[in-house]
């Protein structure tokens, strides 16, 4: 693996892995600012427009298919960032919170919701570690 794919696994991966821990303990609250958030058209569009500055960083500076799963995996955590940026841009106000508050508001699916981001964090963080850079 290249030394910037094992950047950004360590910092997907951690990033991940910290954000999930973060909205686990506080479960309550998280809906709340979920529902605030998504309400409120400026916020959304000011979140979606740092949403869709990330995933281009990260498309722009990692848009490799092939190179191993790691190599793959941080590439599409960019497409589906720029992606998900662009919703929020582009979706009517308060769209989000009918989709995403409907399902985040019962507790199983809460933490159904959030287990593949933990598990790519978890996967990211132990490749990104665990690897050596080379050319």
């Amino acid at each position: 693996m290249s030394q910037r794919t094992i950047y950004l696994c360590r910092l997907i991966g951690l990033y991940c892995i910290l954000v999930v821990g973060a909205l686990v303990i506080h479960r309550q609250s998280t809906m709340g600012v979920m529902s605030d958030t998504f309400n409120t058209p400026s916020v959304m569009f000011t979140l979606g427009a740092v949403t869709v500055a990330a995933g281009l960083a990260l498309v722009l500076a990692h848009n490799r298919w092939t190179g191993g799963a790691p190599t793959v995996v941080v590439t599409l955590v960019g497409w589906l960032s720029l992606l998900k940026g662009m919703l929020f841009l582009v979706l009517p106000a308060g769209v989000e919170a009918e989709i995403l508050l409907k399902w985040l508001s019962r507790p199983p699916l809460f933490y159904v919701w959030l287990t593949p981001s933990l598990l790519i964090g978890i996967y990211l963080t132990y490749t990104g570690f665990k690897s050596k850079a080379h050319s």
